[in-house]
């Protein structure tokens, strides 16, 4: 039988380091302060963060949460060394959820795990969550750090986010979908958080490494740098236009299922959107995964965002008038469809091409 070994152990040689959490909140602090907003008192390090609603000018308010993650997108980050912008990509995932609602982002926390906490890269994760809050107009009230030995494979680690927003009652969307609405697509900036497991699965049948040059027409220096662009957080053009035009009667973030998939989620029963493929412009990484991957046309819409990252539902008389607000904010705005009768679903026509 072998000797029992006595001697004292502690936490860090379990592998957890304390102090490395607590240097990791130190360094935090100044991320957090720029992203306070009426409501918020940018503290941390209590049981919970604080909001004030009576800060804020609403009159009969509901509030709207999402959560999300950003996929095996996080592979590519890890792989290429790259964190700085996953953390804006985890903020967008959630408040361009809430925004399609009408509401307005206040608030957003985080939820970082790993198996053995490096303050560097924690950091560069938390310093893109608080650049896409800033962004979004929402405060960084709180989050978690968690260090968990033997959950995951050395360098690797985990997110998730948190936001709350608010909206008036009577600005709650969809509403008033009707057939003959337009369908407007804002441009994404590439892949934005959905489909990885795709892209990676491709990326390896091709032969580069995510170091080599980016092989489509793309302003990055390197394949890894491209796959990374972050998700377009759509929050501030979205509400400046809502507050001056009523004709948007619903709005679609293009996630996961892509167009096919999420625009029917704001339609009623009996109406569907019939989407003209020449309409807009995909950018050049969707060409480089359908030559790569012999993707069909029905799979690419159905996985990725090809290129529309919001679709807008509006009123056929305001549709210019709406596209020119959204272009004047810096939004690429193409007309891309219209919403019908007695087809569910989204239908399809045309080919790929460039928009005119």
């Amino acid at each position: 039988m072998a000797e029992r070994d006595d001697k004292p152990l502690t936490y860090a040689q379990s592998g957890v380091d304390i102090d490395a959490g607590n240097a990791l909140v130190s360094a935090i602090k100044p991320l957090i302060a720029r992203t306070l907003r009426p409501g918020a008192d940018g503290s941390i390090g209590g049981f919970g963060g604080t909001f004030d609603m009576g800060a804020l000018s609403y009159c009969d308010p509901l509030l709207v949460a999402a959560n999300d993650g950003v996929g095996t997108k996080l592979k590519i980050a890890i792989e290429a060394g790259r964190h700085e912008t996953i953390g804006i990509d985890l903020v967008a995932m959630c408040v361009n959820d809430l925004v399609v609602q009408g509401a307005e982002p206040l608030f957003f926390l985080d939820y970082f795990s790993t198996g053995k906490l490096e303050v560097g890269t924690a950091e560069d994760v938390i310093s893109g969550i608080a650049q896409g809050c800033k962004i979004a107009g929402c405060a960084l009230i709180g989050g978690e750090t968690a260090e968990m030995p033997g959950m995951y494979a050395p360098g690797d680690y985990d997110l998730a986010g948190f936001s709350v927003g608010a909206v008036e009652r009577d600005g709650l969307l969809p509403k008033q979908v009707s057939a003959g609405d337009r369908v407007l697509g804002l441009a994404s900036n590439g892949l934005h958080s959905n489909g990885f497991s795709l892209v990676r699965k491709i990326v390896a049948r091709s032969g580069l490494g995510l170091s080599d040059p980016c092989p489509f027409g793309d302003t990055a220096n390197t394949l890894g740098e491209a796959l990374l662009a972050p998700t377009r957080i759509y929050v501030q053009a979205l509400l400046a236009t809502l507050k001056d035009h009523n004709g948007i009667h619903a709005l679609a973030h293009i996630t996961g299922g892509g167009l096919l998939e999420n625009i029917p989620r704001v339609l009623p029963t009996g109406l569907g959107a019939a989407i003209e493929l020449s309409s807009w412009e995909k950018p050049a990484v969707f060409d480089w995964l359908i030559e790569q991957g012999n993707i069909a046309t029905s799979e690419m819409l159905r996985t990725f965002n090809c290129g529309i990252g919001m679709a807008l539902i509006v009123e056929r008389s305001q549709a210019e008038a709406i596209c020119n607000a959204l272009t004047k904010l810096g939004e690429r705005v193409f007309p891309i469809g219209e919403i019908v009768e007695d087809r569910e679903g989204v239908s399809i026509t045309g080919e790929w091409g460039d928009a005119p």
